[in-house]
């Protein structure tokens, strides 16, 4: 099976899980699964991808996994006692094909439907590569890898990354083969994975902070709407005490949260993940935030996730590493890049407590909500033109 450890996830999935135990345990939730790509038929997989959700929700967590979350210092107890009880619950999902377009609807408690999203995904990456392209020219992979590595090796000095591709990765195998390739080749470059079973596996650090998912579900939670991205915020400086200090930015676009974003907040999270939205003028917007806070940007990091390959990732670097600290967390262009285009599949929250939730990114194509009445409502809120 695809899926044999529910630690084969992103670690912000249980760092999430964690603050909405101790502090929303009563939230319903609904996801909705969202293809990117045009024309991709999925029917013919549909009973293949339901056999390994099925798979999925039997597991649990084995000892060994729970002492390594445990050993993670921003981990609680009480979080790993209740993991040692979790199970997901096959009643929560459900998986079908409509017009030859896969459709997944995830509906149930915030803290027991959290940990669906990335294994799901990776299933249904696996399952359709290897029924289109059951010979994936893993020759022609490896050596995308070695350019890949080689770029690194020529800016060791300002170019660090982690992996952030379980979620579209081009199979579990593939997926370790990187990880032991760059752990050999550039160790010192190499800043970590977010699948924390790999993490533990190899020795590394587990990398992730909060997901789109935890500002949207603050839209629909006992606060004023205008104040929900600070409330995201505040909740998890106060879970956390200065651990886990990346914030994400674009839940609402970048103008809209440096808004929030004010000098209490500065000083208090370690930086800012961009996830959509050109690069430059992200951090441009960024480092003048910063100044104008009188923060010097160099004690600060900013953290690029959009779409990065390495070439990008080195000319970001290039520009800015004089003026802030840069990492980069690469995704798809590291997991599933075989000289052709990647699926492009998300599962996003569109619905908490019964009401919409939205994700206005800075990229247009990257939005995503099922009530168009409550966009509108929210640019006219929020003052997004």
């Amino acid at each position: 099976m695809i899926i044999e450890s529910l630690l084969d996830t992103d670690l912000y999935k249980f760092t999430m899980q964690q603050v909405v135990l101790h502090r929303f345990p009563g939230i319903d939730v609904e996801y909705a699964f969202k293809c990117r790509n045009n024309g991709i038929d999925f029917s013919p997989y549909l009973e293949e991808i339901n056999r390994e959700v099925d798979h999925l929700c039997s597991l649990t967590f084995m000892e060994e996994e729970l002492e390594f979350l445990n050993g993670l210092r921003y981990i609680k107890k009480d979080f790993v006692d209740f993991l040692r009880i979790f199970r997901l619950n096959r009643d929560f999902v459900d998986i079908n094909c409509i017009n030859n377009e896969l459709e997944i609807a995830i509906k149930g408690p915030w803290l027991h439907s959290i940990l669906f999203e990335v294994p799901i995904l990776a299933i249904i990456n696996e399952i359709y590569y290897r029924n289109t392209n059951p010979v994936p020219g893993y020759e022609k992979a490896r050596y995308y890898l070695k350019e890949k590595i080689q770029i690194v090796k020529e800016n060791s000095h300002i170019v660090f990354f982690s992996d952030f591709g379980t979620r579209r990765r081009r199979s579990k195998s593939w997926h370790q083969e990187i990880i032991e390739g760059i752990i050999t080749e550039i160790p010192n470059n190499f800043s970590g994975t977010s699948n924390v079973l790999l993490a533990s596996k190899y020795g590394i650090t587990p990398i992730g902070t909060m997901a789109h998912e935890f500002l949207q579900a603050c839209q629909a939670i006992d606060v004023r709407l205008i104040d929900s991205q600070r409330f995201a915020l505040e909740n998890w400086a106060q879970e956390y005490r200065g651990d886990l200090g990346i914030a994400l930015s674009d839940v609402l676009g970048m103008d809209v949260f440096l808004r929030d974003f004010d000098l209490y907040f500065c000083k208090l999270f370690d930086g800012v993940r961009h996830d959509s939205g050109d690069p430059y003028v992200w951090c441009d917007k960024l480092i003048a935030h910063y100044r104008k806070m009188r923060i010097d940007p160099k004690t600060k990091v900013a953290v690029f996730s959009d779409g990065l390959d390495f070439k990008k990732a080195r000319d970001i670097a290039l520009r800015y590493h004089d003026s802030i600290n840069v990492a980069f967390g690469i995704g798809t262009n590291l997991t599933n890049d075989f000289g052709n285009e990647p699926l492009q599949i998300v599962i996003k929250m569109v619905r908490c407590n019964g009401q919409p939730v939205v994700k206005l990114s800075d990229s247009p194509g990257k939005s995503m909500c099922d009530d168009e009445s409550y966009v509108e409502y929210i640019k006219k809120i929020f003052r997004i033109t």
